[in-house]
């Protein structure tokens, strides 16, 4: 009796391990066109998460469809709104469908200063 329930007990950790492996987002295609501390293609995600302030409002923004007019950092500065295509592509590519995944990896990203699995 001891032996099964040591082992329906380790088949549950398990199950938890393979859920909050299952819904992390990965950012590491988002290295492409984002750091976290500079510009590169992408403005810096330490510039974004200023922006939103915290991942439940950048998740909204992402869950109401990312639309241009809700972007805070590509609505207030001119050289990301001629962007705005490339950001709308990739978030259809990448984000849509996981938009509180991703949005919790991207402050995740930049509290530990790296992209990863989060």
């Amino acid at each position: 009796m001891k032996k099964i329930l040591v082992l329906a007990i380790a088949a549950g950790v398990g199950l938890i391990s393979m859920s909050t492996t299952a819904s992390a987002f990965n950012t590491g295609k988002c290295a492409a066109c984002h750091n976290i501390d500079h510009d590169k293609v992408g403005p810096a995600w330490k510039t974004v998460a200023t922006a939103y302030g915290d991942e439940a409002t950048l998740a909204k923004v992402f869950e109401g469809g990312f639309a241009v007019g809700d972007r805070k950092v590509a609505g207030s500065e001119a050289k990301w709104k001629s962007k705005a295509g490339l950001m709308t592509s990739q978030f259809n590519h990448l984000i849509k469908g996981h938009e509180k995944e991703a949005a919790h990896a991207l402050f995740e990203s930049v509290k530990n200063d790296k992209f990863g699995d989060y």
